[in-house]
């Protein structure tokens, strides 16, 4: 069974569906990856989704909206970040030759910015270098929708992190061992 499939099955044991839409030619895929629970009508009530877009190149998954709608305290608060991002890098290392993930910490609040790179650091992206105000940045603020940190991560370090937390693989093994 693949990783995105054993995501799935797992996030139904925790009573959250886990759903993938991608969408163009290989050259170029939309992706969006969602987490919804049951909701009191009986219907889907949407509790996260990541979009972005993948090239078929090792550093070509572009990740840039992630909006998690989940109340603090709730059971499901917990879960339902990692859920997404592991099933992106799945996804990713499954379905494309995409090996790295790019995004953009952006800083629209000097404090909100400063919570972003520590999550992202958490998921094991590293800082490539500043987007600011400089007309030689303009093109990739086009592209990323502002000012802020450029980050890459490692897609099978970012799921071996997310399945971590999610409580589904333990400590990686000492260095030197089998398995």
């Amino acid at each position: 069974m693949s990783h995105l499939a054993e995501l799935e099955v797992w996030g139904a044991s925790q009573g959250l569906l886990l759903r993938l839409q991608v969408s163009g030619p290989a050259a170029l895929r939309g992706l969006r990856v969602g987490v919804a629970r049951r909701g009191p009508e009986g219907g889907p009530q949407l509790l996260g989704e990541l979009k972005g877009w993948a090239i078929p190149l090792p550093d070509g998954l572009h990740l840039d909206t992630l909006r998690i709608q989940v109340p603090r305290g709730e059971p499901a608060a917990a879960l339902v970040g990692p859920l997404i991002w592991a099933a992106t890098f799945a996804w990713a290392l499954e379905h494309t030759p995409c090996r790295r993930a790019a995004l953009l910490a952006i800083r629209d609040d000097e404090h909100q910015h400063r919570r972003l790179v520590r999550y992202f650091r958490r998921l094991g992206f590293e800082p490539l270098r500043e987007l600011g105000a400089g007309a030689l940045d303009l093109p990739q603020r086009l592209l990323w929708g502002g000012a802020g940190l450029l980050m890459r991560g490692d897609c099978a370090e970012g799921l071996r992190r997310c399945e971590r937390t999610l409580g589904l693989i333990t400590a990686a093994p000492p260095a030197g061992s089998a398995g």
